[in-house]
């Protein structure tokens, strides 16, 4: 039995100092890390060799319920070529915060027949990504 598993429940994102409200999901950050191939004719055994690139922080991507007001905040970072910075403070018990600086390069509306009028966000992180508790 987990005793560590929790329910997204509670999750906060904040935009600067400001919550952002009705968000469905988050999804990410989803970090990577580029390799560099150094196999060279006399590499061992036939086998392609690689030695660690950048990291990259890769993107987080918001499904959230239409509101106006934070419509036209994401449309404002889109806009803008200013970096913004963000923050996912996770339901656990040990309150941990995820931060990271990011530029809006995504911004979506689907409008359904039967369902809610929702948008997505898209947001390219810039830098590190670090946790706090």
């Amino acid at each position: 039995m987990t005793t560590a598993a929790f329910a997204g429940v509670g999750t906060l994102f904040k935009r600067g100092a400001d919550s952002v409200a009705e968000i469905n999901s988050i999804s990410g950050p989803n970090m990577t890390r580029d390799t560099i191939d150094v196999t060279s004719l006399d590499s061992t055994g036939g086998y392609r060799e690689f030695i660690p690139g950048f990291r990259d922080g890769g993107e987080v991507t918001l499904s959230c319920n239409w509101v106006r007001d934070e419509w036209d905040d994401w449309l404002t970072d889109f806009q803008s070529d200013t970096i913004q910075t963000y923050t996912i403070t996770l339901s656990d018990t040990a309150g941990t915060v995820i931060n990271f600086s990011a530029y809006c390069v995504g911004l979506g509306v689907e409008v359904p027949m039967d369902d809610k009028v929702t948008n997505e966000v898209t947001l390219k992180i810039s830098g590190a990504v670090t946790l706090t508790s």
